[in-house]
Parts: structure tokens; C-alpha cells; sequence
């Protein structure tokens, strides 16, 4: 009763206050990996055992089960077939995360505030089809590999205790960010840049963990005095559609913004989750004195998603570590060698992320528009660097330009993303004149049509004299 009372005080459902509480727990959890004792082998048991009991309160038995699936469909494939394990991984793993999304129809549970297994399933597939391809990576050459193959390569098969560890540490699969075996590993083992050095101890994590607690409670707050005046139900209300063009696109931007820090809460929990651990730290800046840097606890910036200046710079600043992946995994590896990555590349990379997130038709339309839109984006950088040195003036509208152009079609397309039906998602954006859509289709054929020469860069007077 006293859980009821207390969701029903905050907003939210009984199972979503269950999946807070226990999502908060990640934080002392991940602490008390410090004090455990034994050895690295301990730490995994520990590692999996903590993620296992949090998951069981906050999403019941059976997500454990679920997340038994591609646990070990992928340790078997890396067993018994090495030299495919990766790609068999990532079609049977992802396919099981698929099935479930059509099953438990989870896009519409999260749209109405509820919750389920399938957002932690998410980051879960994504550990274990890295983990697949890194051992598969193994067998190659070292010269044939690119530097991320290089550094996260596995030569040796990872042992169940220390697979079920990574995979469920702690409760970071409930909602990332995603990390690589071998740094989990090497974090386990005190290894790398966690061997303790003559100069002194690890450092330490509270000063940023006590900012990312500080930047996760603002993000709440603005979140729920937003969410209340700018409900995703107004783009089907006859209200919505007598307003003018502008007040319509306005809605869509405060929409978009609005839903944003919902996210941004989220990650500013896990982050300080993993920093608490340990596993966040990245080494130090090259500053005086140096600073520990915590970059593989990151994954937001949030001003650097509300004010780039471009929408190629946004996979750099949101959901950071999955974008990392989507790069590794999937778009660098689609590049044939000796040849520079095309749209192709990138429209693949945005169709497996739409998959991975669900099979709702707005999932697949902002993802598919949001390749447009980076596209776009790069039609206009390429037009700024090509302007001369004594056109500074034109630069700098280009600049604000592809700034005005990041922030309209990202808003404008994001509303897919959260209302997610076929029906509201073309409502929205007709409402809008599809004007996220025209205006990257437009700004690419006018890529194709003006094709400016790089800017000469100024000679120095000595040598023009020569």
C-alpha cells in the first residue's frame, strides 16, 4: 500500500516506481563492488549476482529468463563456432530482442508510462554481440584491423562466471551505458589504467558522481514541470490542428525538448553508477594538476545536444556509448577497404538502430529521416568549409544556419519517436507541412547540384615571393 501511495504522489505506475527504486539501488550496488573481497573472481560472481537480484525485483522472474536467452546463445556460439560467432550472435540475439518487442508490444507500455524487461534486453544484446564479434576479431590478422578492433579484440574465450559479470554487472544493463569486455575485464583484474601506479591510489569518483547526482535531480524536476503542458495526446486533439503553422511547430520543439530530459535523468543515474565502480574512469587529462576523466560513464552531453551546430555532431553527444557501437559494429564495418563511407553506410547503420529500438513505424521513420538529416548536414559543413578566408561573414551564417537546420528537423522528427503509431506520427508532421522531411531532401539535391571547391588556404607572403 505505502508503494502505491508513494507512485501515485510522484505520477508514475507501481512497476515504474519499482524499476526507479531498484534502477537508484545500481548506485550503492556498484559501490559495494569496491568492498567485495576475494579477488577478481568473486567481483564477477558478485557482479552477476547483484545485477540478477535487481532485475528479479524490478522486472519479476521472468526477466531473468529472457535475459538468459542471449546470454547464452552467444557463449555458444563463441564455443562452438568461433569463426562466425559474431554474425550468427548478432542475428539470433537481435531477432530474440525483436520477438520480444512484437511480443510485449513494449513501445506502447513505455508511451503510457509503464515498463518491462526489453529496455535492459536492449543494452544486453548490444553487450553480447560486441563480446561475439571481439572474440571473432581474435582470429584476425592485427595489420587487417582497425584501431577500436585492435584495442577490443578477445584472443582468449571470456569464462562463464567472468561472461555472466560484464554482461549484468551491477545492474548497468538496465539502462547502459554499453562497455567492452576486455575493459570490464581489465577494471575486474586491475589491470591497464586501473593498475595502481607508484604515484599514488585510483582516484577518486565522488566529486563527479555528486555532479551527475546533482545534473539527474534538475533534469527530473524540469521534466515534471514540463511534461504536464505539453502532452503527446494534443497532436490528435482539433485544438492542435486550429493553431497557425508556427505555434505547431513550436509544440513539436518544446515536445521534443520536453521528452529529452527524461532521458537525460536516466543516463545521469547510470553514469554515476558505473563512475561509483570504478569502471567510468578513462585516465587523466593532460591538465596541471591532471584530472581523472570518467568518458565511458558518459552518455549524454546534454548542451552539446541542445546547441550543436551540426546533426552530425548529435551521435556524439547523445546515448554516446550506443552511438560508439553503432559505429564500431555496424558502420565502419560496412566501409569496403579502400573506400570512404557513403549514405549507404549511414542508412544502415540508422535502420539497425530503428530495429533494435522496435518495430513501431515511427521508430523506423525518424531513423530513416534522421540519416536525411545528418546527410543534410553534411551538405552544408561541406559548403562552409569551402568558403574562402575573406567571406568570413558567409561562414558564419552557414554555421547558423546548419545550427537553425539541427534544431528544426531534429524536433520536428522526434515526435515519431515518441508517438510511434503510423497514424499520429504522419499527423504530426503534416501539421508541420513535413517541413523535418523537405528540407534535408531538398538541401542533398542541392548538394549534388553545387559543388564548391575546398577554400585555398592563404599562402604566407615569403612564399608567394618564391
Amino acid at each position: 500500500m505505502k508503494v502505491e501511495a508513494m507512485a501515485s504522489a510522484i505520477g508514475v505506475s507501481v512497476p515504474v516506481l519499482r524499476f526507479l527504486l531498484c534502477f537508484a539501488a545500481t548506485i550503492p550496488a556498484s559501490f559495494l563492488w569496491r568492498l567485495v573481497p576475494g579477488g577478481p573472481q568473486a567481483k564477477h560472481v558478485y557482479a552477476a549476482a547483484s545485477g540478477a537480484v535487481l532485475s528479479y525485483l524490478s522486472f519479476g522472474f521472468s526477466s531473468n529468463l529472457h535475459f538468459l536467452v542471449p546470454i547464452l546463445i552467444s557463449y555458444a556460439c563463441m564455443i562452438l563456432y568461433r569463426r562466425r560467432c559474431g554474425i550468427i550472435t548478432f542475428v539470433l540475439a537481435l531477432g530474440y530482442l525483436i520477438g520480444c518487442h512484437v511480443y510485449y508490444m513494449s513501445g506502447d507500455a513505455w508511451k503510457e508510462g509503464g515498463i518491462d524487461a526489453t529496455g535492459a534486453l536492449m543494452v544486453l544484446t548490444l553487450k553480447v554481440i560486441s563480446c561475439a564479434i571481439n572474440y571473432n576479431d581474435g582470429l584476425l590478422k592485427e595489420e587487417n584491423l582497425r584501431e577500436a578492433q585492435k584495442k577490443n579484440r578477445l584472443l582468449k574465450l571470456p569464462s562463464l562466471v567472468e561472461y555472466f559479470g560484464y554482461c549484468l554487472c551491477c545492474g548497468s544493463h538496465f539502462a547502459g551505458p554499453v562497455y567492452e569486455m576486455k575493459d570490464y575485464l581489465e577494471w575486474s583484474e586491475r589491470k591497464g589504467i586501473w593498475m595502481r601506479s607508484e604515484k599514488g591510489k585510483l582516484p577518486s569518483p565522488f566529486g563527479a558522481i555528486a555532479r551527475a547526482l546533482l545534473q539527474a535531480a534538475f533534469c527530473m524536476g524540469l521534466y515534471m514541470n514540463l511534461v504536464p503542458h505539453f502532452p503527446l495526446s494534443r497532436f490528435t486533439d482539433p485544438v492542435y490542428q486550429e493553431w497557425g503553422f508556427w505555434k505547431r511547430l513550436g509544440y513539436q520543439y518544446m515536445i521534443g525538448f520536453t521528452a529529452r530530459w527524461k532521458y537525460y535523468f536516466i543516463w545521469s543515474i547510470s553514469e554515476a553508477s558505473l563512475i561509483v565502480s570504478g569502471l567510468g574512469f578513462t585516465g587523466w587529462t593532460d591538465s596541471s594538476p591532471p584530472k581523472p576523466r570518467w568518458d565511458r560513464a558518459k552518455n549524454v552531453d546534454i548542451l552539446g545536444v541542445e546547441l550543436a551546430k551540426s546533426s552530425v555532431e548529435l551521435p556524439l553527444k547523445w546515448n554516446i556509448q550506443v552511438s560508439t557501437w553503432l559505429r564500431h559494429y555496424i558502420y565502419e564495418r560496412l566501409v569496403q577497404k579502400g573506400k570512404k563511407p557513403g549514405f549507404f553506410q549511414l542508412l544502415a547503420t540508422q535502420t539497425v538502430s530503428a530495429v533494435w529500438h522496435g518495430l513501431y513505424p515511427g521508430y523506423i521513420i525518424f531513423f530513416v529521416q534522421s540519416a536525411l538529416m545528418i546527410a543534410g548536414s553534411r551538405v552544408l559543413y561541406r559548403w562552409q568549409q569551402a568558403t574562402p578566408p575573406n567571406l568570413a561573414w558567409f561562414r558564419k551564417m552557414l554555421v547558423f544556419t546548419n545550427f537553425t537546420y539541427t534544431v528544426l528537423v531534429l524536433n520536428c522528427s522526434c515526435v515519431g519517436f515518441m508517438v510511434l503509431s503510423l497514424h499520429e506520427t504522419i499527423t504530426a508532421y503534416r501539421s508541420v507541412y513535413y517541413i523535418g522531411t523537405i528540407v534535408p531532401m531538398v538541401i542533398i539535391l542541392l548538394g549534388y547540384i553545387i559543388k564548391p571547391a575546398p577554400a585555398r588556404p592563404v599562402k604566407p607572403k615569403a612564399q608567394k615571393e618564391q
